[in-house]
């Protein structure tokens, strides 16, 4: 098939497939066990998970052979949103379950991990390798004093020393948290003075697009500013010795010792993750370890259809949530594929040659990167063996209509392709692969089981075929537990649930279709979202306006119908202050070097003035639905607005961008 109407896939399993496909097994396992359809297919085992919640998540428990070391009391004790409480009374840990495969003689020294830099060489780590790492680090680590409950920060890139840290925090009961050192220490600190860690995991630096970048200055301002740590472990990424009063990595991660897993409540925390501040302080999300590994074998073991003979590659920054969830590829005995690196270095092709020299059988990237694969006329397909890859993935953003094409006729015709989108909020998906379903241009395969997803209008009416809000109405295990120093709820009930009480409101616009697949829009708020790591306005302002010259600034992102995305920052001048190249290029270094690299803006305009809202926040959302065509009148409320006037002028820049 070389070719796709609106009403015929692009791609569909073949018999033999769906036959072998975990979700296939499953079901027929959960028909017998459970009482789940056993006819029907994917939709109705989809309605039978949503409208039998508790039989479905204890089938899931069962399924993926879940160690509780005591047992649950239920399945779900309350199930209001926010605060669902899920397997009341249940112990377990979530990195026993990562490093269960190492107790199998028979995959002991395969790889559990491949580490790939800039070099395309590649590094394994066996299963008892990793295992005895972890044993060793959650050891040393209990002898610094760390506990059950303490945070535990990593400023690294993706290699296995982040996974590492991370596992034997889970291990200890202690509580993970990290970012990529292409972050400025402001972006770090607002982070991580949250959640007060104890003990830091940093690089002397890393290396990107063919370069080495030091940060020794930028870890020196962390531990100046982060008076709560008792110990700094220096990972000499660049072949430097550790700084004075730091652990050296190698010294605490020698011993053979056997793992110690501390057995904690199901809804104990196992890592903070960070929103991307758009109206302040980052939200510092924390999710459960129960509830991530509940979900993640849910999402990897049945809709990612993983397994241990697959190897599973995304490419992703461990700032960002694809990394956890990469990580989790562990708990299906997955080798997990970790790679270090640009994006496109040497050359725009270079996912696809690590996906071809590690066998990759799941592919994940960005639409973006593939849409850039795209308008570089690269050719994956002929010019690389990817006659492993099963599937290839894509989020941070729509695949746009033209990137199924690009995937279907430049990597192979017979490849299943998933585009998924979920969030950090939930760190996993809301909708999008499933392994027995056909895929249909520019649309998600289906809502992911246990997950109530809906489209809703304004006023919490159900829609299909019609663009709402993305919705899920019933509580899902990796639902954040709360958020860090938000003692009464009330900024997590206003993240989510303010608009419709009792209901996740995630902030996307979405269409449910009638054959029961899903379209993203993108955003219905104003978050920044660039080649799949976000951030906040609020960043930007901050870095930005510390320049003299400029008295406001104003950013917005919009996803172009081509898969690209644009996103310009309009500054208001201080008087005198004149907009030019000199002025440009210090306020991109800025960006650089105080946030991300990443998030530099396309253009800078100079504009008349900031519009807001009569209580003085900055209007972003109202700017960018201008900047997408819709009419001043229906992108905005005018007795809202504290100066009508300049809304108009964005308006009429619009208008003369599409002319």
């Amino acid at each position: 098939m070389t070719a796709a109407t609106p009403d015929a896939p692009l791609w569909q399993p073949g018999p033999d497939r769906i036959e072998a496909a975990a979700v296939t097994r499953f079901q027929n396992w959960a028909a017998d066990r459970y009482g789940a359809p056993a006819d029907g297919g994917y939709a109705a085992l989809h309605r039978w998970s949503v409208d039998e919640l508790d039989t479905f998540w204890r089938a899931v428990a069962e399924w993926f052979d879940i160690r509780f070391s005591t047992p649950y009391e239920s399945v779900l004790g309350d199930r209001a949103m926010p605060g669902a409480t899920w397997f009341p009374g249940a112990t377990l840990n979530y990195a026993e379950h990562a490093l269960r495969t190492a107790e199998d003689p028979a995959r002991a020294d395969t790889p559990a991990l491949l580490h790939v830099d800039e070099t395309h060489t590649q590094d394994p780590v066996s299963w008892a390798e990793l295992r005895r790492q972890v044993g060793a680090l959650a050891a040393e680590l209990r002898a610094l004093g760390v506990t059950p409950g303490d945070r535990v920060s990593g400023y690294l890139p993706n290699i296995p020393q982040a996974v590492v840290a991370f596992l034997a925090t889970a291990a200890v009961g202690a509580v993970w948290t990290s970012c990529a050192p292409d972050f400025g220490a402001r972006s770090v600190l607002d982070r991580f003075q949250q959640i007060e860690p104890v003990v830091l995991f940093a690089v002397d630096g890393y290396r990107y697009g063919g370069k080495e970048h030091d940060r020794t200055e930028t870890v020196a301002e962390l531990r100046r500013d982060l008076p709560t740590l008792r110990a700094v472990v220096h990972i000499p990424l660049l072949g430097t010795d550790a700084p004075e009063g730091a652990l050296a990595w190698a010294a605490l991660t020698s011993a053979d010792t056997e793992p110690v897993f501390e057995q904690v409540p199901f809804d104990h925390p196992l890592w903070v993750l960070y929103s991307s501040g758009t109206t302040g302080l980052p939200k510092a999300i924390v999710q459960s370890q129960g509830g991530i590994l509940l979900e993640h074998f849910k999402q990897l073991g049945l809709h990612c259809d993983l397994g241990p003979e697959d190897r599973f590659f995304w490419y992703t920054s461990t700032g960002w949530m694809m990394w956890n969830f990469l990580v989790s590829g562990l708990l299906t005995g997955t080798t997990v594929v970790l790679y270090d690196g640009s994006p496109g270095y040497p050359d725009i092709s270079a996912q696809w040659r690590v996906a071809e020299q590690t066998g990759a059988t799941l592919y994940g990237t960005s639409a973006a990167y593939v849409m850039a694969c795209r308008k570089a006329d690269v050719h994956p397909g002929r010019d690389f063996d990817l006659s492993r890859i099963q599937c290839v993935a894509t989020t941070g953003s729509p695949l746009p209509p033209d990137g199924f094409r690009w995937l279907h006729d430049e990597v192979a015709e017979d490849l299943w392709i998933a585009s998924v989108s979920g969030g950090t909020d939930v760190c996993s998906c809301f909708a999008g692969a499933v392994p027995t379903l056909p895929v249909h241009i520019g649309e998600l395969q289906a809502p992911c089981l246990g997950t109530d997803l809906q489209s809703w209008d304004p006023a919490g009416k159900p829609l299909t075929g019609e663009v709402g809000e993305l919705v899920v109405a019933n509580p899902l295990p990796s639902m954040p537990i709360r958020f860090w120093n938000d003692p009464d709820g009330s900024r997590y009930h206003d993240s989510y649930f303010d608009m419709y009480p009792g209901v996740w409101r995630h902030g996307d616009w979405i269409t449910l279709t009638d054959r029961g697949s899903v379209i993203i829009h993108g955003r219905s708020d104003s978050t920044l979202n660039r080649q799949g790591v976000r951030m906040g306005s609020a960043d930007i302002y901050e870095a930005v306006e510390r320049l003299p010259e400029i008295r406001e600034s104003l950013v917005i992102g919009i996803e172009e119908p081509d898969g690209g995305y644009w996103m310009p920052l309009f500054v208001h001048l201080a008087e005198g202050a004149t907009l030019d190249d000199s002025l440009r290029d210090a306020i991109k270094r800025t960006i650089r070097e105080n946030l991300s690299p990443r998030h530099i803006p396309d253009e800078v305009i100079e504009v008349p003035g900031i519009p807001h809202t009569l209580t003085g926040k900055r209007i972003e959302v109202p700017v960018k639905r201008l900047l997408q065509g819709t009419e001043l009148a229906k992108a905005v409320n005018p007795g809202s607005v504290d100066n009508l006037d300049l809304l108009r002028f964005y308006a009429d820049l619009a208008a003369r961008r599409r002319a």
